[in-house]
């Protein structure tokens, strides 16, 4: 083994210990912290650019209830400077099983109801709408808006183990609101077939339809500690470029996606061409042609 390789492979160890170590160290936090406080609903880190959004509240399967689907959104838009990607993790087995079933009962009233479909309509349109990427990581199951948020973000890896449904249709609730996010990113028959049976797909089904983007093998050591390893290698990956021109590609990829073909290029053309009135953009081209590494402008 070479250097290269030795160093290579002496860091990963490094990084899966210190993973270990941090999660033995958030789950004995999370079981005092539980006897005493009430834990929040989402956990926010944040380092190197990369902000880490935990959903938590493992005990009711991570529900998207309308106080964590507040919670949620603060995190998302709360300015702690220099950010450049999201992830959206959550702890416990279920990423998350959809809307909390509880408030929306008869007894909650319309304007309730309304309330917690427009928070969470708010949430998919603001991670979308947001100048950086959003990546989910999911270990284990998503359900309904569940499914839905990991259909919203941008990239998502998911373990092996992971299952994801749209089963509103069993509790006579149609999955109408998860079925936009779901059946723009699976192919029509896939998602009609999710919506009007609830049967859930594996992550491997979900890779083959397009749902998420990467999955861990499930026999891999510690394959929780693994997908986030390999999250946090995207992500450190997206903030290696330039932060104005990934806001703008992005932007422009949600606008022209829905748009007719010839319309679709007209628009596109004219990114490429602001694109190139970007400092970044400028930049990145000279030192491409000058073969040295860019220096992208500072936040």
């Amino acid at each position: 083994m070479n250097t290269f390789a030795q160093l290579k492979c002496a860091y990963r160890i490094s990084f899966l210990k210190t993973q270990i170590l941090r999660k033995l160290s958030m789950s004995l936090a999370c079981r005092v912290n539980s006897q005493h406080t009430k834990e929040p609903l989402t956990l926010t880190t944040q380092e190197e650019g990369i902000r880490t959004i935990c959903l938590n509240d493992p005990r009711k399967r991570n529900a998207l209830s309308l106080a964590m689907l507040q919670s949620l959104h603060n995190d998302l838009i709360n300015d702690q400077g220099k950010l450049r990607v999201i992830i959206i993790k959550a702890n416990g087995n279920v990423f998350s099983a959809g809307h909390d079933l509880k408030e929306l009962t008869r007894e909650k009233g319309i304007d309730y109801h309304e309330k917690v479909f427009s928070t969470c309509t708010n949430v998919m349109n603001l991670i979308q709408d947001l100048p950086v990427p959003v990546i989910a990581q999911v270990d284990g199951l998503a359900t309904a808006a569940g499914c839905q948020l990991v259909a919203t973000c941008d990239i998502a890896v998911a373990t092996e183990k992971s299952q994801f449904a749209t089963p509103g249709v069993n509790v006579g609730l149609f999955c109408t609101t998860p079925g936009v996010a779901v059946g723009r990113s699976v192919p029509r028959k896939i998602a009609m077939e999710m919506l009007l049976t609830g049967y859930p797909i594996s992550a491997r089904e979900a890779l083959l339809y397009g749902l998420v983007s990467k999955v861990v093998p499930d026999d891999q050591v510690e394959a929780e500690v693994v997908i986030s390893f390999k999250t946090m290698k995207l992500a450190k990956r997206i903030c290696e470029t330039s932060k104005e021109v990934t806001a703008l590609g992005k932007k422009a990829f949600y606008s022209q996606i829905s748009l007719e073909r010839k319309r679709a290029y007209r628009f596109a053309e004219q990114i490429m061409v602001t694109n190139l009135t970007l400092d970044d953009g400028n930049e990145g081209i000279k030192a491409f042609i000058q073969k040295r590494k860019p220096e992208w402008k500072q936040d």
